[in-house]
């Protein structure tokens, strides 16, 4: 299961914006964080895939999620301005920022290309 994370987790497994100016991830695993709110409907529609996501890379990538609503001094560090957001999180790389609800095929390839930087097998 995608897990709900708040900024103080957030500051202690993915980035501590708050002592670092640069991007510095503070995590084990490679991660996915999904910028959501619980009224929207393109939210409720990625959130059964996350879930799914989650279970097939288990142990080789974490996906959390932050509730804008909740967390919304975490949503304003990020500059979320429309949701769901998805920043995929690589360990050695910089993050990078999808902006709406992506299909699994296209967030399959992100997590390969960007998270575990495999390269497809022709």
């Amino acid at each position: 299961m995608a897990q709900n994370i708040s900024k103080s987790e957030f500051l202690e497994k993915v980035f501590n914006y708050e002592e670092n100016k640069e991007w510095k991830f503070e995590g084990d695993l490679p991660c996915i964080i999904d910028f959501y709110a619980d009224w929207c409907g393109p939210c409720k529609m990625v959130a059964p895939i996350l879930n799914e996501l989650s279970k097939e890379y288990e142990g080789k990538i974490n996906i959390y999620k932050v509730d804008t609503e909740k967390e919304q001094e975490l949503a304003a560090a990020f500059g979320i301005r429309s949701i769901p957001s998805i920043l995929f999180c690589p360990k050695d790389d910089k993050p990078q920022m999808a902006q709406g609800a992506l299909p699994k095929d296209a967030l399959v390839e992100a997590i390969d290309k960007v998270l575990l930087k495999s390269t497809p097998v022709e």
